[in-house]
């Protein structure tokens, strides 16, 4: 299927979802994460949630991000250049949400492309190849390109994988997993763990 035409599917599965089915897909998605051989690096960099677009609530893996004593990375967006830049939670961050309804922080200590060693990527659909479908803008495919080589790329999904996206371009980044309630996937990554 094309991008559009998965953008506005599964936006519309999201919507059939009740807050009770996201919590509890949420925490599934969370349990599979701690499953995963992911766990030896320090700087994991984490979207928060949209509540108006029915997403996936980060909370419980920001929870376990902070148990395990990792250096938690959030993003703030730049809507005319299209970029995002990348502070450091702390207990002293102040976070604002902006004017699609993403929770982001002020300000703080800013944190390169190069330290982050893995990325949780919010989607709305992906394949069985890795491609993701996000919301359109290529905020993350242009953020992906600035890490690491070896960065892992974690997409979470309230949803299963689709067979194809068949419109896919050069400039997309493909995931090295994405976890959804049911299974974790895995697109050839070999891990340090």
């Amino acid at each position: 299927m094309l991008k559009k035409e998965l953008r506005s599917l599964f936006k519309a599965k999201r919507t059939e979802l009740n807050e009770d089915q996201i919590d509890s897909k949420s925490l599934q998605i969370a349990n599979q994460l701690l499953r995963m051989p992911i766990w030896d690096y320090l700087y994991y960099h984490l979207f928060l949630t949209i509540e108006t677009q029915n997403e996936i609530q980060t909370e419980c893996v920001l929870q376990i991000l902070f148990g395990k004593d990792k250096e938690v990375v959030l993003s703030k967006s730049d809507f005319e250049l299209g970029t995002l830049s990348h502070y450091l939670l702390t207990e002293n961050t102040s976070l604002l949400k902006n004017t699609y309804g993403i929770p982001e922080p002020v300000d703080g200590i800013e944190v390169p492309e190069s330290k982050l060693d893995v990325v949780f990527i919010p989607l709305l659909a992906f394949d069985i190849q890795g491609n993701r479908v996000g919301y359109g803008k290529g905020f993350y495919d242009r953020f992906l390109a600035k890490c690491r080589p070896d960065t892992l790329k974690i997409g979470l999904s309230l949803f299963e994988a689709v067979p194809e996206i068949t419109d896919t371009s050069v400039e997309d980044i493909r995931l090295d997993y994405c976890v959804t309630p049911e299974k974790v996937y895995s697109f050839g990554v070999e891990t340090s763990s």
